[in-house]
């Protein structure tokens, strides 16, 4: 089955003649109308995929020449654009994969070790991520919008709304464990701030970081200590700065100076560090797993939709991370929940938030990808 709405997108990739070529926002010649059709792409933002694909380049692979053999293992999620791949199974099993076929809105045979290899039939394009990588980004997604639908429930928080939920979108904090990011915004705290108040200082040691929560702040920056500071941009509410001097531990690079009264959250260095730290969930191997299931324990899937249906645990309940806290009714506190998902990354904060709610939930340590297919066949049973 054909997708004509990914192939248009994907033609004006390839076309740079397209009159729609100049009207499309693409990255690096990639459009995010194309990227978005993708899984788990689809389930990210605009910011975070500017972010992932600011190195990322469209690669070509002529016809006749190898994508991948059976058994390798690449660490890496590829996306057929155009052409076609033959792909050969180890029981000498043949497919034709075409990219205007709905399977590759999938990344092509994403098991790991590779189930299977691929050679090109005609000439192709396609896309290469690093699978840590993305999913360490899709891990930060799903948390964050379990996070804001959190916040949209509390009355509470309504006048914090704008740049919490600014600053959870922005790429401040990839560095934090994504597990961490609920602790993020009880770390802050407010100051009130007037009109031409100096905040930091270009030059100096920085020891924590602001978000304006509301108020405009100008950026002021100096070549070197004998030049004129000049103003170099404006940042309003939900804008972070100061960071750059924690995350890389070097001297404030700009003066940010109060162009009005207003707010601000501030972020001390040690509370950054502390976000750093991995905080401790309980974790179980496939095999303790397998007999905790046996045990009257049960499977829940945190993954999204498109993954789920690509396929899961034959017993699994499917309660995706982002919308977790709507079906926990679905959950009984005198029974034990295994999470699970690729990684380990979305699992793990799946069960720390369920733990916090006062389940009791463990997650499969390391994801389906830290298990060989036989051990995955033998105790997962999976379906497809």
């Amino acid at each position: 089955m054909s997708n004509p709405a990914r192939h248009a997108a994907h033609s004006r990739v390839l076309d740079p003649s397209s009159s729609q070529q100049t009207a499309a926002r693409s990255i690096n010649g990639v459009e995010l109308e194309l990227l978005q059709s993708f899984v788990p792409l689809n389930k990210l933002s605009d910011d975070h995929l500017d972010s992932l694909l600011r190195d990322i380049e469209v690669e070509y692979l002529c016809a006749g020449q190898t994508l991948f053999e059976a058994g390798e293992s690449d660490n890496k999620h590829i996306y057929l654009l155009h052409g076609e791949l033959q792909m050969s199974g180890a029981d000498g099993r043949t497919e034709l994969l075409s990219a205007e076929s709905m399977m590759c809105t999938y990344p092509v045979a994403h098991s790991q070790p590779r189930s299977c290899g691929a050679v090109a039939v005609s000439d192709c394009s396609l896309l290469r991520f690093d699978s840590d990588q993305l999913d360490g980004i899709v891990a930060w997604e799903q948390i964050v919008s379990y996070i804001l639908l959190d916040i949209s429930s509390r009355r509470e928080l309504d006048s914090d709304a704008l740049w919490m939920t600014t600053l959870l979108r922005s790429n401040l904090f990839y560095k934090v464990p994504p597990i961490n990011i609920a602790q993020i915004l009880d770390r802050f705290n407010e100051l009130e701030v007037k009109a031409g108040d100096v905040i930091l200082r270009q030059g100096e040691i920085g020891d924590c970081c602001y978000v304006i929560k509301s108020g405009e702040a100008d950026v002021y920056r100096a070549k070197d200590e004998r030049s004129k500071q000049d103003c170099v941009a404006r940042l309003g509410p939900g804008r972070c700065f100061g960071e750059d001097a924690l995350i890389n531990n070097a001297l404030r690079n700009a003066t940010i100076r109060m162009n009005t009264d207003g707010r601000l959250m501030r972020l001390g260095k040690q509370d950054f560090y502390l976000l750093l730290r991995e905080p401790k969930v309980v974790n179980m191997n496939l095999s303790a797993a397998s007999d905790a299931l046996h045990n009257g324990a049960q499977w829940i899937d945190v993954r999204s939709q498109e993954e789920f249906e690509a396929g899961h645990c034959a017993s699994a309940l499917h309660m995706p991370l982002e919308i977790l806290q709507l079906k926990t009714r679905m959950l009984d506190k005198s029974k034990q929940y295994v999470t699970y998902c690729n990684s380990g990354r979305r699992s793990q904060a799946a069960a720390y938030f369920l733990q916090s709610l006062g389940f009791d939930v463990c997650a499969l340590s390391g994801g389906f990808k830290r298990y060989s297919a036989d051990a995955r066949e033998k105790h997962l049973r999976l379906c497809f």
